[in-house]
């Protein structure tokens, strides 16, 4: 009986720390998600504001900003150790794709903002138009990778 009773607490035992690890991987990409989201506000209210404007020096000036801080994210989580997790590996594929989209935004707001002809501009907004008709499918992407992620190794999402 004492066996079993051993063996069944190891299993939970090594159970809950490969849940741990789980939650601790998905929360360090969650919060690099989240680091950016008062930044990315701004930016957007402020690229509005410059093109309404017509100010477009300074729409590529907060652009490249943001698209250095994106690219620092993007590069820190690549970096991240991926644990021996099941869909571990997809998940961080997936949400390498998904800052990988969200800088291909910032880098086509620069190419736009520099573009020195309306022609050049218009040929901008369109690849633009093409980047952003993607959002929904990256997202989603990220988020399905997640869940299953989550769910794989034994931990909720919060919501």
């Amino acid at each position: 009986m004492r066996k079993l009773l051993f063996i069944i607490l190891s299993l939970f035992l090594l159970y809950s720390c490969k849940s741990k690890t789980a939650l601790d991987f998905s929360e360090a990409i969650v919060d690099r998600e989240k680091s950016l989201e008062t930044d990315i506000m701004k930016t957007e209210a402020r690229v509005k504001d410059f093109i309404i404007a017509g100010q477009y020096d300074s729409m590529a000036i907060v652009s490249g900003k943001m698209e250095k801080l994106v690219d620092t994210k993007l590069n820190e989580i690549k970096g991240l150790s991926t644990p021996d997790l099941k869909f571990a590996g997809d998940f961080k594929s997936d949400a390498i794709e998904y800052f990988t989209y969200m800088k291909s935004v910032y880098t086509c707001y620069v190419r736009f903002a520099k573009a020195g002809t309306d022609e050049l501009r218009e040929k901008e907004y369109s690849n633009l138009q093409e980047i952003v008709n993607k959002k929904n499918m990256v997202i989603t992407k990220m988020r399905d990778s997640q869940k299953k992620f989550a769910e794989a190794n034994g931990f909720r999402l919060k919501e």
